[in-house]
């Protein structure tokens, strides 16, 4: 059996900030990535549709025997296959492993983590109770699987298929907090200042403005107070508060234009359509 990774295959919902990057990262190491969408409400599939990444929309338990049953009804079962759900606690430093474990060259190589906590010997493990960490198929492996009951274990797998089960730890499920929600935006603000070349307006002439009055005041301190006392101590503050904001406003306009180009620059080297 070729051990190349024919395919990888996202699995996830509402990955927006993470889809662009995934499938870029995903088509160096496989000839092509496909999206199974479980439901996404923002832009993830319009994102992924924006870098030629084909979209398969399925409502399924993700189980084995479901994933690959999805896959043949896809179209697309030659090869090895690489299933990767993403969800919050998955980073793109697994990558690598999953896929060195798809050059092994097995038939079923399952990654799972149990439903509960209870004890129990790997080969009376439910496949549809578990949790996916990561599923590579081949041809004929997948088919198998496809074929599965809902009950089956690892018992119920065909003796003339190389197969490897693995059983992970529990998945740690961590409350959603409000600051991803937060950088979402941030982000969005970001990129669109990026974009629009916004920064040199936003930051650029206020800094020029501040930093101008700042430096000329500076110059008249020196002959406008002869005494010292709390007006010329706040007056001298705030011209220094002035030509140091000024000063970073620049310096901040500056290097958002240097960084929207090296955004224009990546865009153009990978291709990718702007949002109109």
């Amino acid at each position: 059996m070729n051990g190349d990774l024919r395919r990888i295959v996202l699995i996830g919902r509402d990955i927006e900030l993470r889809i662009v990057s995934l499938v870029v990262r995903c088509r160096e190491v496989a000839d092509d990535v496909i999206l199974f969408d479980t439901g996404s409400n923002d832009e993830t599939v319009e994102l992924a549709q924006e870098v030629e990444c084909p979209v398969h929309h399925c409502d399924i338990a993700l189980t084995p025997q479901e994933l690959s049953s999805e896959l043949i009804k896809f179209g697309e079962t030659d090869g090895i296959t690489l299933f990767l759900p993403i969800t919050a606690d998955w980073k793109l430093s697994q990558l690598p492993l999953s896929v060195n474990r798809s050059r092994e060259g097995w038939d079923i190589n399952y990654l799972f983590h149990p439903a509960t906590s209870e004890a129990k010997e790997l080969d009376e493990t439910v496949l549809s109770e578990t949790t996916v960490g990561h599923l590579i198929v081949s041809q004929s492996g997948c088919e198998h699987l496809a074929s599965l009951s809902a009950e089956s274990t690892p018992k119920s797998i065909d003796s003339n298929l190389r197969v490897r089960f693995v059983k992970g730890d529990a998945p740690i499920v961590l409350p959603q907090r409000e600051s991803l929600a937060t950088a979402s935006r941030f982000a969005q603000l970001f990129y669109w200042m990026l974009e629009s070349k916004h920064p040199l307006l936003l930051f650029g002439i206020p800094g020029v403005v501040l930093f101008v009055l700042g430096y000329r005041l500076s110059g008249d301190l020196a002959t406008m107070f002869t005494e010292l006392n709390s007006t010329s101590i706040g007056v001298t503050l705030i011209t220094i508060a002035m030509t140091l904001t000024g000063l970073f406003a620049m310096m901040v306009a500056l290097i958002l234009y240097i960084m929207g180009k090296q955004v224009a620059r990546i865009q153009h080297q990978y291709e990718w359509p702007k949002a109109q």
